[in-house]
């Protein structure tokens, strides 16, 4: 039984891996494509999914959605970020679906306004701008609802952008802020059209109408040799400087200025600091998560500990948040194999069980804790009911043999 403990233990990472391999090519997601009436064209979107998804192991469940503004660029560190955050039990946020949105024409989708002067930009181009508000038409009642309708996907959405994309993101927070739970603006473009939308975000600021959003804003160094202070006249200083301003509308914000990165470079360093402080009410704390490890009271437990914190995490994120079954499978199972430490696993199989109620898993877990505690009848029920959820030549020869004893 130690050694059947032992390799539950040490399997379950490699469910956090984000690349498969097919056919020799590694893949990191998949492409599809979204047929736009609002748009007039078919707009291609990157998706990568989680693998627990397609792992029938344990229960189905959804997944927030980080939808990500020029996809083509962005795609493959944005996803990997993700899954690096998420292998084993070193989770500092959920495991999440990632939407990349290759361009077709960019300055079209993501300028929400046409300016008067150039722009540093030829006549030909300026013309398509402007049709920012379209695209954000084409994301909530095209994009969004697909992917939602064939993903495995949860109503809790984070939008990520760059450069022009970065201020598409600001645009969409100042004029349709519940679009989106959580917005990331990159080194946003916020000079453009004479600072047309950072005037807007100074009326819009002022309002009590941003609870239960979150924004992260990333500006790089681009001033000549790199100085380590942003130009006052600089507009997304000027941008800071407005979420300063006003403290109590309800919007949760960071901005956060990278001296030693230029406009192209700032992207990967600004998105994992983005998702880190969008979701750090997700991380326990390193003394909390040792506790799951070694407090030995069954009233103050992993499984209590684990309550009480996602709780509190679904009250500040808007959505509720289970505590991953993966997690807590783990978690179970080292207590079982540890002398004396049998209710603190109980309650943990418990717990899965009682929030995954249709996982193979759940069901097989406790199945191997009443096995390990000599009640071979509960096994055999435990086993008998993983069997019906999902067949598992391991689990129909632990049923077997418990059969055959009596």
């Amino acid at each position: 039984m130690k050694q059947l403990l032992l390799l539950l233990l040490l399997v379950g990472p490699a469910l956090a891996q984000a690349q498969t391999v097919k056919n020799n090519a590694i893949v990191i997601g998949q492409v599809d494509s979204v047929t736009s009436a609002v748009l007039k064209e078919t707009r291609r979107v990157w998706v990568s999914v989680p693998p627990s998804a397609s792992d029938p192991t344990f229960a189905k469940q959804r997944y927030p959605v980080v939808y990500l503004l020029d996809g083509d660029r962005h795609f493959a560190y944005t996803s990997d970020i993700i899954q690096r955050l998420n292998v084993g039990t070193s989770r500092v946020f959920p495991e999440m679906i990632v939407v990349g949105i290759p361009n077709t024409l960019r300055t079209r989708d993501l300028t929400p306004s046409r300016p008067t002067s150039e722009e540093g930009m030829s006549p030909e181009e300026l013309k398509t701008a402007g049709g920012g508000e379209n695209f954000t038409v084409f994301l909530e009642k095209e994009l969004i609802p697909y992917i939602e309708a064939h993903y495995p996907a949860a109503a809790h959405r984070t939008l990520v952008g760059h450069s022009f994309g970065g201020l598409l993101v600001m645009n969409t927070l100042v004029h349709h802020a519940a679009l989106f739970e959580n917005y990331v603006a990159i080194d946003p473009s916020m000079e453009w059209d004479g600072e047309k939308l950072l005037k807007q975000a100074h009326e819009a600021f002022a309002q009590p109408r941003f609870k239960g959003r979150t924004l992260f804003v990333a500006s790089a160094n681009n001033a000549t040799g790199l100085d380590s202070v942003l130009a006052a006249n600089d507009s997304r200083w000027k941008l800071r400087e407005e979420l300063a301003r006003n403290p109590s509308n309800g919007l949760r914000s960071a901005f956060r200025h990278y001296p030693n990165d230029t406009h192209n470079s700032v992207t990967v360093h600004a998105t994992y600091d983005a998702l880190r402080y969008i979701f750090q009410p997700y991380t326990l704390s390193p003394a909390a998560f040792m506790a799951l490890y070694t407090n030995k009271s069954i009233e103050d437990g992993p499984a209590t500990r684990l309550v009480a914190h996602y709780k509190r995490l679904s009250a500040q994120v808007g959505y509720s948040v289970l505590p991953p079954e993966f997690f807590v499978n783990r978690l179970a199972y080292g207590r079982l194999a540890q002398p004396g430490q049998a209710p603190q696993a109980l309650a943990l199989f418990q717990l899965n069980l009682q929030n995954y109620p249709t996982s193979p898993s759940a069901h097989a877990g406790m199945g191997d804790y009443y096995e390990t505690q000599k009640q071979p009848d509960l096994a055999i029920a435990s086993y008998t009911k993983a069997l019906q959820l999902r067949e598992t030549p391991s689990i129909r020869k632990k049923l077997a043999q418990l059969q055959t004893k009596k």
